[in-house]
């Protein structure tokens, strides 16, 4: 069979030089993740190159299954705010193992396809309002900010005030900031991988500085055993994992949902009453989540970067098939992917969250209701290191709003639902 039937290529008016040349400008955007995900996770104790054999291969993965069961030009790779919440508030800040937090995600993806498959998924993102998700959005941005700000050195512990200014003279510090630049000025001039360019142009400056050593760019992929099949599920079940399930569950439907329906929508892939296609979608994209755990990595999902190739005319699985392949390919950068610096990812996580908090401005800030609830949201997620309770005080305080003004015929009941667990929650776990 040939590409051209496979992905109904003429269907959908496009070649193969197209889709191919998509799929390279899609995975230039966001193979910035290959670096990142293992510098967050790896902070748990996970293996720094299991980790990062697990990313490519769960990104290769998820996107294949996207590519086949779908048909769609969307890359999938473990998220970013999602990697966040497993390493620095379920492991680090909770003090559960990695290997319950696997759990945890792979449980959640088994969650994530049920929900799918009965349509619950689609009325859960009906019924949470726009302002809320967007407040989320934003919120989980704030969160990778201050990661990032951390990881950098320019944001350090202060006793006196919670938080400080570090040293501005220190090389990390110089090496982010410069980085940072970088990063939002190839950007500002739409230069594929611009992300990525940042983290590698940080990377030689510290080599050549002899802040980090130079251990080579290929070679034979290191083993993944460390983190394959290390999922602890018996230990997820314990009672105090329930809302850390739910928050998986809640932040994978949002994201997921979201950033497919807004790319289908940009891709025409929704014209002509073709909802079957957004249902593959969605199942493709639960599908990976579970495998990634299994992998070692956290919730793997759709990638918004997959906007540029739709806007270089990506609009089949073909795209897709080549995002995925990339990802088998930088299974060999390894070696290039153990050198760099916490300070050369940090800009790049920094500079997704900016772009994140334009989400501010999809809310309804003259109605309080609205305001109030989106603002908690966002603000208690960095504030209390955890977007656990920022979905938890956005959630129950849009409900109570809504109640104590008279407008509660406005809440729909998955709303209900979803503040009445995360109140359950802090009645039976208030110290998480």
């Amino acid at each position: 069979m040939s590409l051209q039937s496979l992905f109904k290529l003429g269907e959908h008016g496009t070649d193969v030089r197209t889709e191919v040349m998509a799929g390279v400008t899609t995975f230039l955007t966001m193979s910035y993740i290959i670096f990142v995900n293992p510098s967050i996770l790896s902070t748990t104790g996970m293996d720094h190159n299991a980790v990062f054999i697990a990313t490519c291969l769960a990104a290769a993965l998820g996107t294949f299954i996207m590519a086949f069961v779908a048909n769609w030009p969307v890359g999938l790779a473990p998220g970013m705010g999602l990697n966040a919440f497993f390493a620095f508030t379920v492991v680090k800040g909770m003090g559960f193992t990695w290997q319950q937090a696997l759990g945890a995600v792979f449980i959640s993806g088994c969650v994530f396809v049920a929900l799918t498959i009965t349509g619950v998924r689609r009325w859960l993102v009906g019924g949470i309002p726009t302002s809320l998700r967007s407040a989320i959005a934003a919120g989980i941005g704030m969160f990778l900010a201050i990661i990032a700000l951390s990881g950098a050195g320019i944001v350090v512990a202060n006793p006196a005030t919670k938080v400080g200014l570090g040293n501005l003279h220190s090389l990390p510090v110089l090496l982010a900031t410069l980085g940072f630049l970088l990063i939002a000025v190839l950007d500002y001039f739409r230069l594929r991988g611009a992300i990525l360019i940042g983290i590698l142009a940080v990377t030689a400056a510290s080599m050549l500085l002899g802040l980090t050593h130079f251990q080579g760019i290929v070679s034979a992929p290191p083993s993944i055993s460390p983190t394959l099949l290390k999922l602890d599920i018996p230990g997820a079940l314990r009672g105090g994992f329930f809302h850390i399930i739910l928050v998986f569950v809640l932040v994978e439907i949002f994201d997921a949902t979201g950033t497919l329906t807004g790319l289908a929508r940009k891709a025409g892939l929704l014209d002509g009453g073709r909802e079957e296609g957004l249902g593959r979608a969605l199942f493709a994209d639960s599908l990976a989540i579970f495998s990634g755990s299994l992998l070692g990595t956290s919730s793997t999902t759709a990638y918004i970067e997959s906007a540029s190739g739709v806007q270089a005319g990506g609009r089949t699985g073909l795209t897709a098939l080549t995002v995925g392949v990339l990802f088998l390919a930088a299974l060999f950068f390894a070696p290039l992917a153990a050198v760099v610096p916490p300070w050369a990812t940090a800009p790049a996580l920094l500079y997704v969250a900016g772009l994140m908090m334009r989400e501010l401005l999809q809310i309804d800030w003259n109605d309080v209701t609205e305001a109030v609830p989106s603002a908690l949201a966002a603000l208690v997620m960095p504030f209390t290191y955890s977007i656990a309770n920022g979905l938890a005080f956005g959630f129950i305080a849009y409900a109570a709003l809504k109640l104590f003004t008279g407008r509660a015929r406005e809440v729909h009941p998955a709303l209900w639902v979803v503040a009445a667990l995360f109140v359950l929650r802090f009645a039976l776990f208030p110290a998480d």
